[in-house]
């Protein structure tokens, strides 16, 4: 207890700076999520790809119209089955937006340059008042 009441001010100064390291992972996570809304405009005006990450049982409870089943243990593999065109965005959807934040990363190292992190994933679509198709994928 002595050592930190005698470096109060360096243990400040570490906790600070490790907070300062951390800081733009945490912008970059939220700079990569995109509402419902943003989502729908997205795929409106610039036929955006959207790309569930779940697995194929999960699809059972509803996915987006019209998006691709490729779940997260296998995006980097099968990134080839989102097409050559790596500038038109692509929006990844999973449960909750844990997953396809993930996932996010992995299509961003294949050189995917538009990729967005639905924002509360299939939840967050449903509670927006948005539709889904419910049932497996054939």
């Amino acid at each position: 207890m002595e050592f930190v009441t005698q470096n109060i001010f360096l243990i400040v100064i570490a906790a600070v700076s490790g907070f300062a390291l951390f800081l733009p992972v945490l912008r970059d996570a939220r700079a990569n999520s995109i509402t419902p809304g943003q989502a729908v405009m997205l795929i409106n005006r610039q036929h955006a790809v959207i790309v569930d990450v779940r697995d194929t049982e999960e699809l059972a409870s509803g996915h987006i119209v019209n998006s691709q089943n490729i779940p997260l243990a296998s995006l980097a593999e099968r990134a080839a089955e989102l097409g050559k065109n790596k500038t038109r965005p692509v929006i990844l959807v999973c449960a909750s937006g844990a997953r396809s934040g993930k996932g996010v990363e992995i299509l961003r190292k294949a050189g995917f340059e538009q990729v967005f992190n639905l924002d509360g994933g299939i939840k967050g679509w449903k509670d927006a008042g948005q539709s889904l198709v419910i049932g497996k994928k054939a």
